[in-house]
């Protein structure tokens, strides 16, 4: 039996599932941030790429980005899982103590929820920034809007000397000029980029501290 202090166990044999847990809500957390950053993000390429088909390689970052919180938490589950001391052998004496339970359940909350928020920041950011980049980068139309078509209609609908009223034409400029669009489009994606970094640096906080706090053990001597 593990030590005893004043009726109190420090290796009892329920200590491992705290452990297992804290490894458990990391990498559910984690994938739960992964899966909504991308799901998010997602909406906005597809939506965007109707409106902007050739930015949509370029504004799949929020997506990766999104990925790699799955990665965080995958980490940081197999270091707490193989962390996790079995009862020895032979005499099958538990090891494990509560304050390592603690320890590891406090790391896998710690870098788990970080990714959730990480994870949800991501996919608001990357939805309303690549929507607004492909409509920024298309002059403000929308894949609905066909200039020719409404130019050709103000032609047809002219006034009755044949010349045009100029209303379809001013309806079917573009709301930008060409350089003027593209600067600003260039502006807006630099601008998501960053918050999307800072973003992504959430969940590498809980990382780091999940991993340091991963390192402080405590294990009972097998037979006290």
């Amino acid at each position: 039996m593990s030590e005893v202090i004043q009726g109190f166990d420090s290796c009892p044999s329920w200590a491992p599932a705290f452990g297992y847990l804290g490894a458990s809500l990391c990498m559910i957390f984690a994938s739960w941030g992964s899966a909504w950053g991308t799901w998010r993000a997602g909406l906005g390429v597809c939506h965007m790429g109707i409106d902007h088909p050739a930015g949509i390689i370029k504004t799949i970052v929020p997506i990766v980005m999104a990925g790699v919180l799955g990665i965080y938490g995958l980490i940081v589950s197999v270091i707490i899982t193989q962390a996790v001391a079995p009862p020895s052998q032979g005499d099958g004496y538990n090891t494990y103590s509560t304050f390592n339970a603690y320890t590891h359940l406090a790391a896998g909350l710690c870098c788990g929820l970080s990714c959730l928020a990480a994870g949800g920041t991501i996919g608001i950011l990357g939805d309303v920034g690549v929507r607004a980049f492909g409509l920024t980068a298309e002059h403000g139309n929308k894949w609905f809007w066909d200039p020719a078509a409404l130019e050709a209609a103000g032609h047809h609908h002219g006034g009755a000397d044949g010349e045009d009223d100029g209303g379809a034409a001013a309806v079917a400029a573009p709301i930008m000029s060409n350089r003027n669009a593209a600067e600003s489009a260039n502006k807006l994606y630099v601008g998501m980029l960053i918050m999307l970094i800072f973003s992504e640096a959430l969940a590498l906080y809980g990382l780091i501290v999940a991993l340091i706090l991963s390192q402080h053990n405590y294990l009972c001597s097998s037979g006290n």
